[in-house]
């Protein structure tokens, strides 16, 4: 065989070898793939029904929790309302009908109305149980009441602002936010009647939506 047939066949065996690697590597390529989406058909199909139940017992749960929420804020409708005694500003105020209230007007003491509002029933006065809402005349005068809540708007316990009912727009007052009872968390607001105070709050925080969107929309009094 001559020096140039060698290298033709030489030529011919290296091309070869190429292609066959190049096939190969496809091969083990393809091979690889079809492994990877074999395995992964494999565990959809192995997973899927949990997968599917999961989602669905979520949005369900979602939607019952929705529900509960939607059924509990019509069950507060329509709202009772509590009237206070005429000499004391006649003090209204319109509360979810779920709520229960305790209320002494029996003009002695400090405070010659207190009330306390809260869901189903009403816990013990003397307990240490947050309430839902508290209201209170007191016969300390406005500038006083107030005095009393520096060293805590100071210590950033509470935060105050002016505040105003949507129905007396024209009696302003104080607004309080956070600690506004010794370790109890919820708002307050105090406003002046006369040569007394009202004071009307939350001291529990679940319980400040309610305070905001149902309470004080709906209170008033004759100043």
């Amino acid at each position: 065989m001559s020096y140039m047939k060698k290298l033709d066949i030489k030529g011919a065996v290296d091309v070869w070898l190429l292609a066959f690697s190049a096939v190969l590597i496809l091969f083990f390529g393809a091979a690889g793939f079809g492994i990877w989406a074999y395995t992964g058909m494999q565990d959809y199909k192995n997973n899927v029904e949990p997968k599917i139940a999961t989602a669905v017992a979520k949005a369900e749960e979602e939607t019952s929790s929705k529900k509960d929420k939607e059924f509990a804020e019509k069950e507060k409708q329509p709202l009772r309302n509590y009237t206070g005694p005429t000499e004391y500003g006649s003090l209204s105020i319109n509360y979810p009908k779920t709520w229960s209230v305790y209320a002494d007007e029996t003009s002695t003491g400090s405070a010659p109305v207190t009330a306390y509002f809260n869901p189903n029933f009403v816990p013990g006065i003397q307990s240490s149980n947050n309430v839902a809402l508290r209201v209170e005349v007191i016969n300390t005068a406005y500038s006083q009441a107030v005095s009393t809540i520096d060293s805590s708007v100071e210590s950033g316990k509470v935060t105050a602002k002016p505040y105003s009912l949507a129905t007396l727009p024209s009696v302003v007052g104080l607004r309080l936010d956070g600690e506004v009872v010794d370790q109890k968390q919820g708002a307050m607001i105090i406003l002046p009647l006369r040569d007394k105070t009202i004071k009307v709050w939350t001291e529990a925080s679940q319980f400040v939506a309610d305070f905001n969107n149902i309470i004080l929309p709906n209170t008033t009094f004759v100043p």
